[in-house]
């Protein structure tokens, strides 16, 4: 059976710094009093960033689909992954691309680092399928370590303009001092060098960088740079989950592939924070992952809570959160359409919200 969830603790013990992912229920699910996750599957960034900022004050978690978006802007810095951040930053939420990478692991790093939207740079959580094996969430795992010792650096740029000096040319008794060079040069200064000239001029930018998710320009949505209250800085940490059930009718994920999917998790516990499942998957004592729950919908306001709900004729199974939480141990429940499409989202994520966390905290108190 799985074993009980730990109880929420109070918020006077959580004034958050950077946070380990797998931490969430501790840290802002008791802050906000929420374990609601939405699932924007819109196609236009506008779209995207009203529903974040508009949803964001209810929900602990934002799961996006960035290849949906037919105008996402991948510029690192002004983009709408940075926009996103800044964002998520201000309402207390994490960004949740829910890419399902399923392939070799030297494929799903360079997808997760590197490509056109470098999910890592912008990203809290991301999943993996779980079909190509163990193999991937070693690789994913590795990436996320590489990338936050990198990270640990604070972004500084000096920049030096004059004329050096003849010694500081030539000398090779400089002192024991080194004074580490930058990563990438001036192609000018390169060839000058190559050359065996001496460049009357010499400018050098050298740049490091660490993770800011707030660095988006303040047109969109105008507040002042302040983290949601609470939280002291940006989350440094990324985290992972695994695909491990689905909420969709007939589905191959068998007990032999959601076992593996625990084994491997038991295996990476400061990376993988949990599972997308439809029950908790903790069987032992010391486990405490995560579990997502897709396929939460709530019948209209004017109906029993746990009305039947049917599906939406595409394989979607749907459930109460009072079933995904309470009965089935669950910790987050994920909410799409029943939210983006209610003629008034930000109340409906209110509904889904208090239905949830009433769910939530009955379970962890008995």
């Amino acid at each position: 059976m799985p074993t009980p969830s730990r109880k929420p603790h109070s918020q006077s013990e959580h004034k958050l710094r950077p946070i380990p992912s797998q931490h969430i229920s501790s840290g802002f699910m008791t802050l906000k009093r929420s374990n609601l996750c939405l699932s924007v599957d819109v196609s236009t960034t506008n779209q995207l960033l009203h529903l974040a900022n508009a949803v964001g004050p209810s929900i602990v978690v934002l799961k996006t689909h960035y290849d949906l978006i037919t105008n996402w802007d991948y510029n690192p810095t002004t983009g709408t992954g940075a926009r996103l951040a800044r964002i998520a930053r201000r309402h207390g939420f994490l960004i949740f691309e829910d890419r399902k990478f399923g392939d070799i692991g030297n494929t799903v790093q360079l997808q997760y680092t590197e490509g056109t939207a470098k999910i890592i740079e912008w990203s809290h959580i991301t999943n993996v399928n779980m079909i190509p094996g163990k193999a991937a969430v070693d690789a994913l795992a590795d990436a996320a370590v590489r990338w936050r010792e990198r990270k640990r650096y604070e972004v500084k740029t000096d920049i030096s303009v004059g004329t050096p000096r003849p010694e500081s040319l030539d000398s090779d008794n400089e002192d024991e001092t080194v004074t580490p060079m930058p990563e990438y040069q001036s192609l000018d200064v390169e060839r000058a060098a190559n050359a065996g000239r001496k460049a009357s001029i010499v400018s050098i930018t050298t740049v490091s960088q660490h993770f800011e998710p707030v660095n988006s320009p303040r047109s969109y949505d105008n507040f002042e740079d302040e983290p949601f209250e609470g939280i002291e800085e940006a989350p440094m940490e990324r985290g992972l989950l695994i695909l491990a059930q689905m909420s969709t009718k007939g589905n191959f994920m068998t007990k032999e592939y959601t076992d593996a999917c625990v084994e491997s998790a038991r295996e990476h516990p400061d990376y993988v924070m949990g599972f997308i499942s439809q029950e908790s998957l903790n069987t032992e004592p010391t486990d405490e992952f995560i579990s997502m729950t897709p396929g939460c919908q709530l019948p209209p306001e004017s109906e029993d809570e746990d009305a039947e709900i049917e599906g939406d004729g595409k394989g979607q199974q749907y459930n109460t959160p009072s079933k995904i939480v309470g009965l089935m141990g669950n910790d987050i429940v994920i909410v799409g359409r029943g939210i983006i499409n209610a003629g008034d989202p930000v109340r409906e994520a209110e509904r889904y919200r208090g239905y949830a966390w009433k769910a939530y905290e009955e379970r962890t108190s008995s």
